[in-house]
């Protein structure tokens, strides 16, 4: 899907193929298809800052008078921060799923034809 395996590989991490190399699905189904990938993205990071939130208030526990909970933000930012490029690409995986579907039977399909869109050599 994506052009390099590496995400954090931070010149390139979000090109991806035109198309699928195994089956030939077209990645960019229309222009600004992407942009759908925030609200996923923000999904995302709000469900692990919420387990990370919680993990801590059972291991470590909140206290202002130590400054705890000062602690786990920071730590909570630094980890949202290292995992971003991880999370934009599932963002992307994720929201291109909503919209193309599996099929058991891609091989045996004719090639032009995908997700039920027959695809020209014209765009336009």
């Amino acid at each position: 899907m994506f052009q390099t395996r590496k995400p954090y590989d931070l010149k390139r991490f979000m090109r991806m193929n035109d198309k699928c190399p195994v089956c030939g699905q077209r990645m960019e189904l229309e222009p600004g298809f992407y942009y759908g990938t925030s609200y996923i993205s923000y999904a995302l990071t709000v469900a692990l800052s919420a387990i990370s939130f919680i993990a801590w208030s059972l291991t470590i526990g909140f206290s202002l008078e130590d400054h705890r909970l000062f602690y786990w933000i920071g730590i909570n930012g630094l980890l949202l921060l290292l995992l971003q490029p991880w999370l934009m690409r599932l963002s992307r995986v994720v929201w291109l799923s909503f919209f193309v579907h599996y099929s058991a039977n891609w091989g045996k399909q004719d090639p032009g034809i995908t997700n039920g869109i027959v695809e020209t050599g014209d765009p336009g």
